[in-house]
């Protein structure tokens, strides 16, 4: 082999919190120029409003694979998703497989990469909740049990990686790339109101919400799967619009189990605007200009962080420690009493004030590229020149 060939990578995604991460990282491939890429997209997410907008808004270049995996228990996902990328990275062999995240497709990916002996790079790794209900952290455990390189955006994370017996060397701290996407993307950021007027809100509502508004996203399996559970949830979300409006980007998951028991009346007090799942920008808009931000959602808790807005996270744990201890991110658990009083008491004193964590800085695209870089070389160097 030629010491100076580009080295192939295949980037997998397949869901929204991929899509976020995938896009620099894929831009300081380019800029690097050592690189051939191929972007295989597994179809996790197939909605319009969850994948395709993400990558007209993000510039990432149209996929040159979909396994078009569609719906599905976690199990099937992952089982339909391993069926079709063995035949395609068996077919076209890339000298290194990177994934993303920890959804099911993060873990499929790394599976059948490892049973092909080809190098895995786990970006994001070494994150743990400690809760194994969580099917993310399942994908979480297993992909870093298999990933050869792991690249981590908090010092925690390769503390926990170290705990769990993987080697100093393969570990190495390059913070966080969805902050290189939030940081980039802000000039760009749709404006709250124009996202309110693009899905009926009420000029009443507008101007109420002038004043100050909350942005709500839910859709984790143990707050909305239960109607029970989400109900109770609703009507705190109910209570709190009454004392300041809410947008609430409704997750399909959530709008199901909402249509399915007959919980939307709890939602149309005046104080919430629901709307279907936003793009990128629209998201990142309402995160900067709202006065506190309730979700359940990983990814919301580090750009909430970065722009240094209160969040309050409807979850007994995170595997995202570092925006409790330096961040604006407060856990609540799924009571709703417990959410109300976390909003009185934030409304009464503007909420937590954390600062952006280390590296954090929007650089952390390429310096992933260098890490890989460095350990393809390595690899190479050790091969005998055919």
């Amino acid at each position: 082999m030629s010491t100076d060939a580009p080295w192939r990578v295949d980037c997998i995604v397949g869901a929204r919190p991929n899509f976020v991460k995938i896009a620099p990282i894929m831009r300081a491939f380019r800029d690097d120029g050592r690189f051939r890429l191929r972007l295989i997209h597994t179809g996790q997410h197939y909605d319009i409003a969850m994948n395709e907008v993400f990558f007209r808004e993000l510039a990432i270049p149209a996929p040159e694979v979909n396994l078009e995996v569609g719906s599905g228990s976690s199990t099937e996902q992952t089982a339909r998703i391993m069926l079709g990328l063995e035949g395609v990275l068996t077919a076209d062999r890339p000298d290194m497989l990177v994934v993303v995240g920890d959804v099911n497709s993060t873990m499929a990916a790394a599976l059948v990469a490892a049973k092909l002996l080809i190098p895995v790079t786990h970006v994001e790794a070494g994150l743990r909740s400690g809760d194994r209900t969580m099917p993310e952290e399942i994908n979480r455990l297993v992909t870093d049990r298999l990933s050869d390189l792991l690249l981590t955006t908090e010092s925690e994370a390769a503390a926990n990686l170290l705990r769990e017996g993987v080697t100093a060397d393969r570990i190495a701290f390059v913070g966080n790339v969805m902050i290189d996407t939030l940081f980039a993307s802000l000039p760009r950021a749709r404006p709250a109101t124009e996202t309110m007027s693009a899905h009926g809100a009420s000029g009443e509502f507008i101007q109420t919400a002038a004043g100050g508004f909350g942005f709500v996203t839910l859709h984790r399996p143990s707050n909305v799967d239960d109607a029970r559970v989400l109900g109770g949830l609703l009507a705190a979300l109910a209570d709190i619009s009454r004392l300041i409006p809410l947008v609430f980007a409704v997750h399909p998951r959530t709008r199901a189990t909402i249509d399915t028991n007959g919980l939307d009346g709890i939602i149309s007090a005046t104080g919430i605007l629901a709307t279907p799942p936003l793009g990128y920008l629209q998201s990142v808009g309402l995160m900067r200009e709202a006065r506190l931000v309730v979700t359940d959602s990983g990814g919301v808790q580090e750009e909430t962080t970065a722009l240094g807005v209160p969040c309050i996270t409807v979850r007994e744990s995170t595997e995202r420690p570092i925006t409790v201890s330096e961040g604006t991110n407060v856990l609540v658990g799924n009571s709703p009493g417990r959410l109300r009083s976390a909003v009185d008491e934030l409304l009464a004193t503007g909420g937590k004030r954390g600062r952006v964590p280390e590296m954090w800085d929007g650089k952390a695209a390429h310096r992933i590229v260098a890490h890989i870089a460095s350990y393809l070389a390595g690899r190479r160097a050790a091969q005998p020149i055919a």
